[in-house]
């Protein structure tokens, strides 16, 4: 298939690199394509960035059939573009649209979409340090039905969004706060796929940790309510022992790509790491008697996020210093500096925007 372009008539006034935030800008340009039954995916565009119709009764409003992904695009030495990892996002998301009944992708296209997209916007890839132009796919349901079922009829888009750092912390330690009362996901649902409905039921846990102070909710599973799964919006690592020790993917967590990087670099400097349950209560206890070196989340918003506490209970599990631990450091400046094209890629991450 070739991808029609349509240039927008004006460009729109380019933000000041300070004052970036995450995910309230977005570029002139988005591309769209559609499918039905008789011609699977088809008409892929580059378009002017704008809404698009929606009947009040199209089906994603009502039955949720919505998956995305995230992932950037970095300013490197040299004026040159490129993504980190992005085949491993497309191959996520073939592996969501088949969980939530949506027709696959040609993952090779999507991936060439996706560059010719960031190609015509280029000049929104910011620069100062920090700073990444934010690629979200989307597929969603636009059957105009009322009735459980697939729909017939989809919208794929990728719209982009010049970005700053995710959490206002910075690269600094942040506080979680675990919950007892609410789940996320159980094994047999659809933990493990971006979808939007996981993220709707994450929302009421998250304001009240926000009201106690605390950025983030790290998840516990949803039957015994005992093991650590992943934090809202990032997997999670705790160094025991000098031990790296993640969740095992149950099912009911994301397998994130900045998570199996970490993993792969550990695994590459020979540092031993585990994938495997691991209670809370073990992490209290860990904790209590001086075992628990480092926490830190994972992800493609923040790539590396040193948390500083952990409130679980009527207990405040104070991290290290107050400062970024010497592990988070390490994975924060190894990723980032492929990612920047400041080192060398000697994982073959780089993708390149010719």
């Amino acid at each position: 298939m070739e991808t029609i372009i349509k240039k927008a008539g004006a460009l729109k006034p380019l933000p000041d690199d300070s004052d970036l935030a995450f995910g309230t800008i977005f570029t002139d340009h988005m591309f769209n394509m559609d499918y039905d039954p008789d011609n699977g995916w088809h008409s892929p565009r580059i378009e002017p960035y704008g809404s698009f119709p929606m009947d009040p009764s199209t089906m994603v409003l009502h039955y949720g059939q919505s998956i995305f992904e995230g992932l950037k695009a970095f300013k490197a030495p040299g004026d040159r573009i490129q993504l980190f990892r992005p085949e491993e996002n497309f191959r996520r998301f073939n592996r969501s649209a088949r969980r939530m009944c949506i027709p696959e992708l040609d993952e090779e296209f999507a991936l060439k979409a996706g560059k010719e997209l960031v190609r015509l916007e280029r000049r929104w890839v910011p620069s100062a340090p920090g700073t990444s132009l934010y690629i979200r796919p989307t597929m969603i349901a636009m059957d105009p039905f009322l009735g459980v079922r697939a729909s017939y009829t989809y919208r794929f888009f990728i719209i982009l969004s010049p970005v700053g750092a995710y959490y206002k912390e910075g690269f600094n330690p942040v506080k979680i706060w675990v919950t007892e009362k609410y789940v996320r996901a159980v094994p047999g649902g659809v933990g493990e796929v971006k979808t939007a409905g996981n993220y709707a039921a994450s929302l009421y846990a998250g304001e009240e940790a926000h009201e106690n102070g605390y950025t983030q909710v790290l998840w516990l599973d949803g039957v015994e309510r005992k093991y650590v799964e992943e934090v809202g919006s990032m997997n999670i690592f705790f160094v025991i022992d000098d031990e790296i020790i993640t969740p095992e993917l149950s099912g009911s967590i994301l397998a994130g790509i900045t998570r199996d990087s970490v993993i792969a670099l550990a695994r590459k400097w020979g540092y031993p790491v585990t994938e495997r349950r691991i209670s809370i209560d073990e992490v209290v206890e860990a904790h209590g008697v001086g075992r628990l070196q480092e926490c830190f989340g994972s992800g493609t918003a923040a790539v590396i996020s040193p948390v500083g506490e952990i409130k679980y209970k009527d207990k405040k599990l104070k991290i290290g210093d107050g400062k970024v631990g010497s592990w988070a450091r390490k994975f924060f400046d190894a990723i980032t500096d492929i990612q920047y094209g400041r080192a060398e890629d000697t994982e073959d991450w780089v993708h390149p925007v010719e």
